[in-house]
């Protein structure tokens, strides 16, 4: 098989949860550990952090890696799900995984266990991929982030250096549950024995949820907001954000001010996550200096090719792409769009059709025009019925059967002073970068 054939394969033959949603959902970790048993077990021959959450994960994986690369260490990168690229998954020191290495492990690997009634989810096949390459490619390090809960999540495999939740709001909660403290339960699945556990946002009713799971696994439990928070910030030439911090205790990590590349407002709730948990890093001895926590959230585009966040696609008029797309995120995406400053808002939007978007919907601005659009992936809601639904919270707008021609008809209608938003859900921010 050639590369293309190889990922026409693995997106016809194994179920992928970003592309047809809970049915690809397995709520066990018995083909995975098979998969790894199949593997001679390469997760237990590398070191990781591991990385849950609701919002932030992404963003607060990147950051870690970079302030890893900077600090010396050839550091592997496994995130979900991808914007253009399927190997944007899996890197090392920012380098995606050759498209030879993806189509090898799959003749060698997955063909066969398929073929051997080993019925593989697409997530369960690229965790597995994510393993193997990391092990021989003998990184010093790798961050995991895991694609949906925790508990069961295929990448829970792992016994880490540190553990990572950064938040608690509500997204996927047919599987994880309807509280925040049944989702917090599956986040903390990825809580380990005797390992440092670092909580990004203490929230009132998620906290005693890790403090009894840590209780429990005998884990420090670290709240990063108690020891770091922002307290001020500003864009520096437009292009970097400027973050100010107050440091609550006494901490080994004196950064009281940096820079990032990352543009988004919620960034100040991940920095703070970053910088704890290089804390923490610290005390196993890891090497991090004060520069390389600096440069590491200076430059995380540059150094990991982390894309989506708050991204600015042109100017005049302003193109601006984020991937939030669950309450939470909505909600920090819609208050750094009031402060952003333009006359008028054009909203690109596509959603998912396995969710009830509702309270996302209750959410968005009245008075910006609406260009509502279908990603191509089975998962995408129907543009019409999209705008049906959208017309009962009154908000107006013209359909479009592609996220392209929704951004063009937007572009076109907007003033140099106007804003173009683009987002709703991830991939419709995968088909306009």
């Amino acid at each position: 098989m050639n590369y293309q054939q190889t990922l026409d394969y693995m997106y016809a033959r194994l179920p992928m949860f970003q592309r047809i949603g809970s049915a690809a959902y397995k709520a066990n970790l018995d083909n995975t550990i098979a998969l790894c048993e199949l593997l001679d077990n390469p997760e237990r021959n590398f070191k990781s952090i591991h990385i849950a959450g609701t919002n932030g994960k992404g963003s607060t994986s990147h950051f870690l890696a970079s302030v890893l690369q900077c600090a010396g260490y050839k550091t592997g990168l496994y995130t979900s799900p991808h914007l253009k690229d399927f190997r944007e998954r899996i890197k090392i020191n920012g380098v995606m995984i050759s498209e030879v290495a993806v189509t090898s492990f799959v003749e060698q690997h997955i063909v066969p266990a398929v073929d051997n009634k080993l019925e593989l989810s697409f997530f369960e096949m690229t965790v597995g991929m994510a393993f193997d390459y990391f092990a021989k490619e003998q990184v010093d390090i790798a961050i995991i982030e895991t694609g949906l809960g925790g508990r069961l999540d295929s990448t829970n495999v792992i016994t880490p250096e540190l553990s990572i939740i950064t938040n608690i709001s509500f997204d996927h909660t047919a599987l994880l549950g309807n509280t925040l403290e049944a989702i917090a339960t599956e986040k903390a699945g990825i809580i380990k024995q005797g390992i440092p556990m670092v909580v990004g946002e203490k929230q009132e009713e998620t906290k005693h949820v890790f403090n009894n799971k840590c209780i429990e696994k005998n884990a420090l439990l670290i709240f990063a907001d108690e020891y770091y928070r922002v307290k001020n910030l500003n864009y520096k030439n437009t292009d970097r954000l400027l973050l100010s911090m107050d440091i609550y205790r006494k901490s080994t990590v004196l950064l009281t001010e940096v820079e990032s590349e990352l543009l988004g407002f919620y960034q100040q709730k991940n920095i703070p996550t970053v910088i704890a948990a290089v804390e923490e890093l610290r005390k196993k001895d890891f090497y991090i200096t004060e520069t390389s926590v600096r440069n590491g959230i200076k430059n995380v585009v540059a150094k990991t090719g982390l894309l989506g966040r708050w991204q600015i696609l042109g100017q005049q008029p302003l193109v601006i792409a984020d991937t939030g797309h669950n309450e939470a995120g909505i909600k920090e995406v819609l208050a750094q769009i009031k402060t952003t400053q333009h006359k008028q808002l054009h909203f690109v939007i596509g959603m998912v059709n396995d969710k009830d978007i509702t309270t996302i919907l209750g959410l968005l601005p009245k008075d910006a025009i609406y260009y509502f659009s279908k990603a191509t992936i089975p998962r995408a809601l129907d543009e019409n019925e999209l705008a049906k639904q959208a017309a009962a919270f009154n908000l107006k707008g013209e359909t479009y059967t592609t996220v392209p021609a929704a951004l063009a008809a937007a572009t076109r209608n907007a003033g140099k002073d106007d804003l173009v938003f683009v987002g709703g859900s991830t991939f419709t921010v995968a088909e306009v970068l």
